[in-house]
Order: C-alpha cells, then sequence, then structure tokens
C-alpha cells in the first residue's frame, strides 16, 4: 500500500488550508525517548515528487528514510518534532507521553495548523479538528512524512546514546527488545536511559 492524499485533498477541498499530519516513534521501545513529527503539506500539492515517495517507515532502509527526511524537511509547509523522555515515560505512562510528544511538536510548528490527521492517538486536550486512522501511516502522505522525520529524528538520538553508554548497543537496536539489547540488561542491569516501567526492567525493580 503506498500513501495518498484522499483525506488532505478532502479536507482542503473543505477550507482546510494548513493540515498536519503526525505520527509517532519509539513507542514500543525499551529505552529513550518516544518521538512525534508534524508535517503541514503545502496546500494543494500533487502527488508527485517527494510527496509520491514517502512510505511509512518502517518499510524504508535506514539510509533511503534519511534521503526522504532531508527532502521532506526542504519542501514541506512546516515540520517539527517532538519528544517525551524515559523519564516522562515512566512518570504518566506511554500513552499520554505519545500524546504529549505529538503536543510538543504541534507547539513547534512554525505554522498553526487548522486540521489534525493522526496514526492511532487522539488529542483530546488540543481545540483543533482532528482524525485519529488505523495504518495511517501506510495511507496518508502527511502521516507517512511524519513518521519519516519522528524515526530519524529518534535514530539519530539513540546512536547519541551509544555513545554514553556503550555497553547497550543502542546504536543497533535503537533500544527495542532484540535478544542482545536484553541479553545486555540481564547481564548489568538498566541505566538510565532505560524506560523502568517496562518489562523486563519493572520485575528487576519488583524483586529488588
Amino acid at each position: 500500500m503506498c500513501p495518498d492524499l484522499v483525506e488532505e485533498e478532502r479536507l482542503w477541498g473543505a477550507g482546510y488550508a494548513a493540515i498536519a499530519g503526525l505520527d509517532e516513534a519509539g513507542r514500543g521501545a525499551l529505552a529513550g525517548p518516544v518521538v512525534a513529527g508534524a508535517v503541514v503539506l503545502p496546500k494543494g500539492v500533487g502527488l508527485a515528487g517527494i510527496w509520491a515517495e514517502v512510505r511509512d517507515s518502517k518499510m524504508l532502509s535506514p539510509g533511503r528514510r534519511e534521503e526522504l527526511a532531508h527532502a521532506i524537511r526542504a519542501e514541506a509547509a512546516g515540520w517539527a518534532v517532538g519528544e517525551a523522555s524515559a523519564h516522562e515515560i515512566d512518570a504518566i505512562g506511554i500513552a499520554p507521553a505519545t500524546r504529549l510528544a505529538m503536543q510538543r511538536a504541534l507547539d513547534a510548528l512554525p505554522i498553526r495548523p487548522d486540521y489534525l490527521l493522526l496514526d492511532w492517538v487522539r488529542l483530546v486536550a488540543v481545540n483543533l479538528p482532528q482524525e485519529s486512522f488505523t495504518k495511517g501511516d501506510a495511507r496518508i502522505v502527511s502521516i507517512a512524512a511524519a513518521s519519516i522525520l519522528a524515526k530519524v529524528h529518534r535514530d539519530g538520538l539513540l546512536v547519541d546514546l551509544a555513545q554514553t553508554y556503550p555497553l547497550y548497543g543502542f546504536a543497533a537496536h535503537k533500544g527495542y527488545g532484540a535478544a542482545s539489547h536484553l541479553a545486555t540488561i540481564e547481564r548489568h542491569g538498566p541505566c538510565p536511559a532505560h524506560r523502568l516501567s517496562f518489562a523486563p526492567m519493572r520485575q528487576e525493580q519488583t524483586l529488588l
């Protein structure tokens, strides 16, 4: 499935001018922040050029994501990313932290959107019309573009964390539950970048 502009075109036709697609990266990871991307397409843009090439970030190689992220930043009407830290995830839970990262991405946009298209999440605290879609990153261009920016930004953060905590291999698995990552946690315990409310760290905390 390739993302299309059906939803954006419907909303442009209804008079909306700045439609923001939002998506997150890192929701299921064991370490590092959850990151949200927000992308506003130029009003009336066609399904050509970069907008015909974006895909759900999970379907792209790291190199291709980097290329597309550079082009999205150059050609979007507005874009931003927002983060919620591992500590914030532990404090409020992953779903509220995901919404917090999205709110921060919206706050960082250089233009104020007048409609939101979201993957899975609803931002009930945001006073803007919005729709949430299952697998929106696979169906909707602005959400797919946001997924790419979120993933590229988060991967860069995890590469940086690998310099601070070299035992854990964050540059390779980006904080997800790879066998090597789980083995390192079992051997050395969690580091400050880990989400202590997530298994297996949660069980370790319970046992102590």
